[in-house]
């Protein structure tokens, strides 16, 4: 991660404390500590631990903030940010996916994720009730950046999602200033399984 440039340092000692394997399938577990992405079941996979550092560290997380995950997956993003943070709130629409992250969760006494199930393709994404965020991690390529994610953070808050096609994102990192105004930052090219919904793409 280092030679690929990911300096934060709070991240990285993050990632050397999270076994990966326990967050693959079986069949691959000899494989989860190399640098690509690797399927989950239920046709999604988990993210390379590259992009899982470098969106990560686009965050900026500090340790005291409120994070809203779009996307749980795996739940090894989520340990990361449990890790790094104060509260995480994770959402996911894939029921077993869930199911199993939270045993991933709880086995690493990461006791700080509420994780929510949201399994119909009409529900709105984000978690309005519980807004506003100091940062939001969106781990699936939606079409265009969802307003209804980015009135959901914070004010010196921070989103990370990849936007674009459905073969091809740009990682996107959006601050919102003390104004409210939005400012965008692409980073790197990047493929993310498609955000799937209202605010994504439809089925």
């Amino acid at each position: 991660m280092v030679a690929r440039g990911i300096c934060d340092h709070r991240v990285l000692d993050a990632m050397l404390k999270i076994p990966r394997h326990i967050f693959v399938q079986e069949a691959f577990a000899a494989q989860a500590y190399s640098d690509k992405a690797l399927p989950i079941g239920e046709k999604q996979t988990i993210s390379q631990p590259y992009i899982v550092a470098l969106m990560t560290e686009k965050l900026a997380l500090l340790g005291n903030e409120k994070v809203l995950e779009i996307g749980t997956g795996s739940g090894y993003q989520t340990s990361l940010l449990a890790t790094l943070a104060d509260r995480v709130y994770s959402a996911e629409r894939i029921r077993p996916l869930a199911l199993q992250a939270r045993k991933c969760l709880d086995s690493l006494k990461l006791f700080n994720v509420q994780l929510r199930i949201n399994d119909s393709n009409g529900s709105p994404i984000g978690w309005e009730e519980e807004a506003p965020f100091d940062a939001i991690i969106v781990t699936a390529g939606a079409p265009e950046i969802p307003v209804i994610l980015t009135d959901q953070l914070a004010r010196g808050g921070r989103m990370v999602i990849p936007v674009g096609s459905d073969a091809e994102q740009e990682l996107i990192t959006i601050t919102k200033d003390d104004d409210g105004e939005l400012h965008h930052e692409s980073t790197v090219k990047c493929r993310f399984v498609p955000l799937i919904g209202k605010q994504g793409w439809q089925t």
